[in-house]
């Protein structure tokens, strides 16, 4: 009977490696860097506002050059505007990271961002709270009053 050989650790990043190139060319990424380093290719201004979702290339025909793919960028709903009229920008970076040009046109598609939580906000302090409103004695809407107490104290703080 054969003894089976010494397994050695290996690193989680190379065994998730094979994994997450498969799901990523399922989505049409040629390497899972275009996700990974988006942050740096494209700029965190921008990057904060949208990430990539999937490329979508065209279909070869017999004796043609291939065609630029189609970025499908998943947007935040008010920043997808933003990230439309700087699609040209986008374009020439995610082409440059490339080092040909791989991608054509931007789709863009609203969605929430799939990314980490954010993190809460400090609770507004109480008492810088209760003091602004003490100084808004002409609102009577007791609840307006103390919203704009914290409102007042949250611009206070930041």
């Amino acid at each position: 009977m054969n003894k089976p050989g010494k397994s050695f650790p290996r690193p989680l990043a190379d065994v998730l490696h094979r994994t997450l190139n498969a799901v990523f060319a399922k989505q049409g990424f040629v390497s899972t860097e275009l996700v990974t380093r988006w942050a740096e290719i494209v700029g965190a201004d921008i990057a904060e506002h949208c990430e990539p979702d999937k490329i979508q290339w065209p279909r070869p025909t017999d004796g043609e050059t291939p065609q630029p793919g189609v970025l499908v960028l998943r947007a935040e709903g008010p920043a997808a505007v933003e990230i439309q009229h700087l699609s040209g920008l986008v374009l020439e970076r995610v082409n440059q990271f490339f080092g040909w040009q791989a991608v054509g046109s931007l789709r863009l598609r609203q969605a929430p961002l799939r990314r980490r939580a954010r993190e809460p906000q400090p609770a507004v302090d109480a008492e810088a709270a209760a003091r602004i409103a003490a100084h808004l004695p002409e609102i009577t809407d007791e609840k307006l009053r103390d919203a704009l107490g914290r409102l007042g104290a949250a611009i206070k703080r930041s």
